[in-house]
Parts: structure tokens; sequence; C-alpha cells
């Protein structure tokens, strides 16, 4: 029968056996948590990826139905004004509406969170407290 070096007070473990234990708890909790926020953000940015395909082929879709309404808007004033006024009236309504489509668009991007994996973030926060808690408890008894 062995016996530790260092018992604790009830026969337990010793107190540097409870620290390595501790140690390699802190370490493998770590590595999950670093796991954790990969799988996440590989997630995130696989969302992201078919998304924007996805967008920028609505995009060039929708910029030829533009370009042909855009014509046929012309054609249609060209019926009432002159050619050259037609085409000034359509392109000063064209480039307000693209200023006021950069407007919206820098807002919503500067109001746009950074892509942080959250999920990883709050266990980890979780972690700490609890780390600190079971500390303050061990040296209040």
């Amino acid at each position: 029968m062995t016996t530790n070096a260092n018992p604790g007070a009830n026969g337990g473990a010793s107190t540097a056996d409870l620290v390595n234990q501790a140690a390699a708890q802190i370490s493998a909790l770590v590595r999950d948590e670093l796991a954790l926020a990969k799988l996440e953000l590989a997630e995130k940015g696989k969302r992201a990826g078919v998304g924007g395909g996805l967008l920028g082929g609505a995009a060039t879709l929708a910029l030829y139905g533009l370009g042909l309404l855009l014509a046929l808007i012309v054609v249609a004033l060209d019926l009432v004004w002159p050619l050259w006024l037609s085409l000034l009236v359509v392109m000063a309504v064209v480039f307000a509406a693209a200023g006021v489509a950069a407007l919206a668009g820098r807002n919503k991007l500067r109001a746009a969170a950074p892509p942080l994996p959250r999920a990883a973030m709050d266990s980890v926060e979780a972690d700490v407290r609890t780390v600190k808690a079971a500390a303050r408890e061990g040296r209040q008894s």
C-alpha cells in the first residue's frame, strides 16, 4: 500500500496533486474553448461565403435589368422631351439613388458588429468567473 508524501488533512490528495490536476484541467479547458471558437468562425465563414456569392449573382442580374429599365425610361421620356433632356433627367435620378444607397450601405457597415465567436467568448467568461469563485471559496475555508 502506497501513501502520499504530503497527504491532505482528510487523507485525500496532496496540494501538489490538486495543483497538477487543476493545471491539466485548465489546459484542457483552454484547448476545448479554442476548438469551439475555431469551429464557430469556420461555420460563420462558410455562411458568409455562400451568401456573398448569391448576392453577387443577384446583383449582376439586377444590374442588367436596371440597365434595360433605364433605357425604357429614356425612350418613354423621349416621346415627350428632347433626347438630351430625357437622358439628363434619368442620369440625375440614377446618381441620386446611388448616393442614397452608398450612404445607407456605409451606415450599415459601421453598425455591423465584428465577426467574433460570441458563444466561445461567453463560455470562457463563465469559466473564468467559476474559477475565480472557486479560488475565493478555497481561500475563505
